[in-house]
């Protein structure tokens, strides 16, 4: 029996897991997703075409790949159609697109409830995407949610739904939220059982078949491990179990059944929404590195908050998700930079420490500067890039105990060093 690979987000996501998984995909049988929602966001450069992936696997774009969405998925229906619609015709994915029946629904009214209580907190909201992530894992762990496989069953979803709202008036009116009309679900329920139905399936039997069978399976996890709900910057975090034990439980998997796993990180840090992120740049190197590294969600199109690579957490992730080697991502955006700096330790309540403590906005970063490099855009072979760059990526292996295998270049799917 073969095992699952793993690739892996290591800082607050945006890593650029989409472009790795797209490459690797070339070598595996069976691509899947395992967590999250359409808070995640994948762009795939191929050629001049781009796609913004949010829900399905990066895997589709290769026809023999067969492609799963997971358990621990919350999935919005209508923003999967319309992101399998940007590839033409959908019939074209039966047989090799499938969604577990076990996944829960993230629905428009979870939407609202995002809204609504992130408007409620004002200055103390987390920032989250809006896209009623959070309010579909709390239905899901208060065991008041539905499934995708409800949705073959058109009526009875509906009316169950209607039931959940009635049951719990004072709280929805309290949000002024809109009650759903019966009818209504019902009609939009079917359209989704029209189109989705052949994909709906046991996607956990089929993912033991095909690892019984022998064939490759590479997972992709949404986001990064710095949002993981239990091991992130709690509270500003997402709602799922972003490490990779959280692939394991989100398709079923034993650790046992776990092979490599690769880390993505960029050669700098960024993320989105609010939160501690102790080597935050607010000055023009923090500026460079978002105009540059076209620091804007896939998802949302926010602004990314940027800053330097941080190795404290990134060997804090590394070692949780345990971490074989690391994709390095857009060492390009750090070209023609004079000097750049890695987040090598933290001052923390008067003392220097090197581990990730819980209350991570209490660190200020300690920084290590090194002499930057011209250009490294488009390089290839590792032996072509600049002196200052290697020691750069050698520097980084030094930090956090894991080599760097794989370096990105530049957007483009070919533009990657293999070591």
């Amino acid at each position: 029996m073969n095992k699952a690979d793993l690739v892996i987000g290591i800082q607050w996501g945006d890593e650029g897991k989409g472009k790795i998984v797209d490459m690797l995909c070339q070598n595996y049988d069976v691509v899947c997703r395992s967590g999250g929602g359409h808070n995640a966001g994948h762009t795939i450069v191929v050629g001049e075409k781009k796609y913004a992936l949010h829900l399905v696997p990066s895997g589709i774009l290769h026809k023999n790949t067969t492609n799963i969405i997971g358990t621990g998925v919350v999935l919005n229906p209508a923003v999967l159609i319309e992101e399998l619609k940007q590839f033409g015709d959908i019939s074209q994915f039966e047989g090799r697109f499938f969604i577990s029946n076990r996944a829960h629904l993230n629905l428009e009214f979870h939407s609202q409830i995002d809204k609504a209580k992130e408007a409620a907190k004002g200055k103390n909201a987390i920032g989250t995407t809006l896209k009623g992530i959070g309010p579909s894992y709390s239905d899901k762990i208060s065991r008041t949610g539905h499934r995708v496989g409800e949705l073959l069953n058109p009526a009875k979803l509906a009316s169950d739904i209607i039931a959940d709202f009635e049951q719990n008036k004072a709280y929805f009116s309290s949000l002024n939220l809109e009650f759903p009309n019966q009818s209504e679900l019902e009609k939009e329920f079917s359209e989704y059982k029209n189109i989705l139905a052949p994909f709906i399936a046991d996607t956990t039997q089929l993912l033991w078949s095909k690892l019984d069978s022998g064939a490759k399976v590479l997972c992709e996890g949404a986001q990064g491990t710095l949002l993981d709900i239990d091991h992130g910057t709690y509270p500003c975090v997402t709602s799922s179990s972003t490490i990779a034990a959280g692939a394991c439980t989100g398709l079923g998997l034993s650790p046992k059944d776990l092979g490599k796993v690769i880390g993505i990180v960029k050669a700098y840090t960024t993320r989105v929404g609010n939160g501690a992120f102790p080597s935050e740049d607010f000055g023009s190197d923090g500026n460079r590195l978002c105009e540059v590294g076209r620091e804007f969600g896939t998802t949302t199109g926010r602004r990314r908050r940027t800053g330097w690579f941080d190795a404290v957490c990134a060997r804090y992730a590394a070692r949780l998700d345990g971490c074989d080697e690391f994709a390095l991502m857009k060492l390009d955006v750090l070209d023609g930079m004079p000097k750049v700096k890695i987040c090598v330790a933290y001052e923390y309540k008067g003392e220097r420490i090197n581990y990730f403590p819980s209350d991570l906005e209490n660190a200020k970063p300690i920084y290590e500067e090194m002499d930057g490099w011209q250009s490294i855009a488009g390089i290839r072979s590792y032996d072509e890039l600049p002196a200052n760059a290697k020691k750069y990526i050698e520097r980084i292996e030094e930090l956090t105990g894991v080599k760097v295998g794989i370096i990105s270049t530049s957007p483009e799917r070919n533009d990657t060093i293999i070591r």
